[in-house]
């Protein structure tokens, strides 16, 4: 987001969020960093976090046609030594979830970069500064190179982000608001890599794949009255008084058929991580019990990791 935050219930002072409602685009880079063991290697991810917008605005302008846009966000293992602020009230490590069949793991990452343009050379741009800047500071535990896969469909043959928010809708759902006021304007994320079994998954008939999915996929019509919990049923939450809760998700599809790994990133943006957290215990665990994600018989999820993205305010009072 570029503009200010003034919405009525939210911090009296105006909050500059980072750029979480960013539009689709064609590329992405999905950055997960560990901290090094070296001395000052929270005070140098600080620095360069305070520095993150010169360095957009260096390459963006190079085509500001490209759309450059990056989210930097910070894990809580990481939080107190970079930050030096109070936590935010629901930043903790991803809850592993060990279903039936299948295991949503729980990976590393103290630092986290979302990087996305219309144009993949801007994407390789700005990771190659940030990784420059930071250099010996950090190891690279996860890079993954997204791209848009023809009308917004993931690997599957299905479009993915159909029950995304609009509008005023990815602000309501997305950033944080005057509930935890010293952290207005952030955002919690959660990233999974999924990897994909592509035959297998083709090998079953549409008509399958749709019932597993919940819609049809030519054309994205919601399926009801299945005979068990869709992936769409599965990934929609209503809490107890019967408000439903939605994210902000910009999944892309990523890898090469030449290297046999590919699969879709899934990156959720919430004002509450235990939405996006109950997304993936009902997946794994199923809701009722025991009625897992089928989807999850040929997509494996091999990293998990939630960080928490404060808004440029936060970020450029780290500035020099």
């Amino acid at each position: 987001m570029s503009a200010m935050t003034t919405e009525p219930g939210w911090a009296r002072t105006p909050i500059e969020p980072q750029s979480v409602d960013a539009p689709l685009s064609r590329s992405a880079v999905f950055l997960t960093l560990t901290l090094s063991g070296h001395a000052d290697a929270a005070s140098r991810a600080r620095s360069v976090l305070g520095d993150l917008g010169g360095l957009v605005r260096a390459v963006g302008f190079r085509d500001l046609g490209g759309h450059l846009s990056c989210v930097a966000a910070i894990g809580s293992e990481a939080w107190d030594a970079v930050t030096g602020l109070s936590r935010p009230a629901q930043l903790h490590p991803f809850p592993a979830v060990v279903g039936p069949a299948h295991t949503a793991p729980s990976t590393p990452g103290d630092l986290f970069f979302h990087i996305r343009a219309e144009r993949a050379d801007m994407c390789f741009e700005l990771e190659r500064l940030l990784l420059d800047k930071l250099g010996d500071a950090i190891i690279v535990t996860d890079e993954t190179v997204g791209f848009r896969y023809f009308d917004s469909r993931d690997l599957l043959g299905f479009v993915d982000g159909t029950e995304n928010p609009t509008g005023a809708g990815m602000t309501e759902w997305s950033l944080v608001g005057d509930d935890d006021p010293d952290h207005a304007g952030g955002s919690y994320i959660v990233v999974q890599k999924y990897l994909h079994d592509l035959t297998a998954w083709q090998s079953l008939t549409t008509e399958t794949q749709e019932k597993i999915i919940g819609r049809t996929k030519p054309d994205n019509v919601e399926l009801d009255d299945l005979a068990r919990p869709s992936h769409k049923d599965l990934a929609t939450i209503v809490d107890d008084a019967g408000v439903e809760h939605d994210i902000l998700r910009d999944n892309m599809p990523f890898g090469s058929p030449g290297s046999g790994e590919f699969g879709t990133y899934f990156i959720g943006y919430s004002k509450d991580v235990w939405v996006t957290e109950r997304m993936v215990s009902n997946m794994f665990l199923g809701d009722p019990p025991g009625s897992y994600d089928r989807i999850l018989d040929f997509s494996r999820a091999v990293t998990g990791t939630t960080f928490f993205a404060p808004s440029n305010d936060v970020l450029d009072s780290w500035g020099d």
